[in-house]
């Protein structure tokens, strides 16, 4: 890890696999892949997403116009997930997940949540990825609450993490201390006593 990130709480959720929070910059944590919470049409934007653009650099852009089309053309539905390489980031490939737009919880949005989670960390183990890194998906201007967020990432994320081939390690990065404080609250809700 780089000294961008500070690791507040670690929950071994099976032997030698290992879901933690951190707080930082998740474009300069160094890990095999980072996750991006992206729009459907993989356009890059703000938030999160244009972070990670612009830290990692045209070569984003254009390894996804590469693998998947143009602007426009390029296209992942609502709780999928695409690859692409990471350009100048640390990491050596980016995951582009879309979470959904909340609203209010009636049209599917946790389980769309949950399949945006598994998805990118089936992604990641299929690249033989042994560290994944992400944000909190949809909380940004999609609105979903973020305790209720949290919830479904910790949940999804831990059986995820149990039954992956080569990832050991996932990190939940929160750029801001609330937004740590509210995933080491729902990793702690989550995680048995010990």
């Amino acid at each position: 890890m780089t000294t961008a990130v500070a690791t507040m709480h670690e929950w071994e959720v099976a032997p030698g696999r290992v879901l933690a929070v951190a707080q930082g910059d998740i474009t300069r944590f160094d890990t095999d892949a980072i996750v991006n919470a992206a729009n459907s049409g993989l356009a890059g934007g703000g938030g999160v997403d244009g972070a990670i653009h612009r830290a990692g650099g045209p070569a984003i852009m254009e390894d996804l116009e590469r693998r998947y089309g143009p602007l426009g053309v390029r296209s992942c539905p609502t709780g999928g997930a695409v690859v692409s390489a990471a350009g100048d980031l640390p990491a050596r490939w980016v995951i582009h997940a879309v979470g959904p737009v909340w609203h209010g919880g009636t049209r599917g949005e946790a389980d769309l949540l949950a399949s945006a989670y598994a998805t990118s960390l089936r992604l990641a183990d299929e690249l033989g990825a042994a560290s994944v890194a992400f944000p909190s998906i949809s909380t940004g201007v999609y609105g979903y609450p973020q305790a209720l967020a949290a919830d479904v990432a910790v949940l999804t994320l831990a059986e995820a993490l149990v039954a992956a081939s080569s990832v050991r390690r996932v990190t939940l990065v929160a750029y801001g201390a609330e937004s740590a404080r509210t995933l080491t609250d729902a990793v702690r809700r989550v995680a048995p006593a010990t």
